[in-house]
């Protein structure tokens, strides 16, 4: 195996050891469900895309998954549903930049992200996640007042979720991403 090849094995290992540590500090926005949590693991992976393309940003996210449960989780549905948006919002952020790879079609990857993010939850939520969440936790209040968990705390949550994920990443982009890339 050379140097390069296994730098980035190391590389995509600490960035998913750090999406597990970062999925670990969870808290819950104002005014919303409770038990919408946000957290900030998404950002290893975001890392992982920029420097390692669409596998090693995938690996990253699926790793984080696998390791959080394994050890924390006691329910499925939970890690399902921060997998899915990790690939909601990052498949697009990493589809516009990886055309030019310019400040703005990282911009544009973010809004999109943010868009697919929203939508793409909204849906799963109302049709496979909360429905599931609500026979598993035996919550039948969940799957009676969907529309209203939809319209009131998902779709606001993952419009807050993708704008704090897009400053923090584009952020991260301009300060970090080139010192790393000069690491590799």
């Amino acid at each position: 195996m050379d140097r390069q090849r296994l730098r980035k094995i190391i590389y995509i290992s600490i960035l998913s050891a750090l999406a597990f540590i970062l999925m670990l500090i969870q808290f819950p926005l104002p005014f919303l469900p409770p038990f919408l949590m946000l957290d900030l693991s998404d950002i290893p992976a975001f890392i992982g895309f920029i420097l390692f393309g669409g596998i090693g940003g995938s690996l990253i996210i699926i790793m984080k998954i696998v390791l959080y449960s394994i050890l924390m989780a006691s329910e499925p549905i939970g890690p399902i549903a921060n997998m899915l948006a990790a690939f909601s919002f990052l498949l697009p952020v990493y589809f516009f930049y990886y055309r030019r790879k310019t400040a703005k079609s990282l911009i544009m990857g973010f809004i999109a992200g943010t868009i697919v993010l929203t939508v793409a939850l909204a849906v799963l939520n109302y049709f496979v996640l909360l429905p599931a969440y609500g026979i598993i936790v035996d919550q039948t209040d969940v799957i009676n007042n969907l529309r209203t968990i939809i319209t009131a705390g998902i779709i606001p949550f993952n419009i807050v979720k993708g704008i704090i994920l897009s400053l923090v990443c584009y952020v991260i982009y301009k300060k970090a991403i080139p010192v790393l890339m000069n690491r590799q």
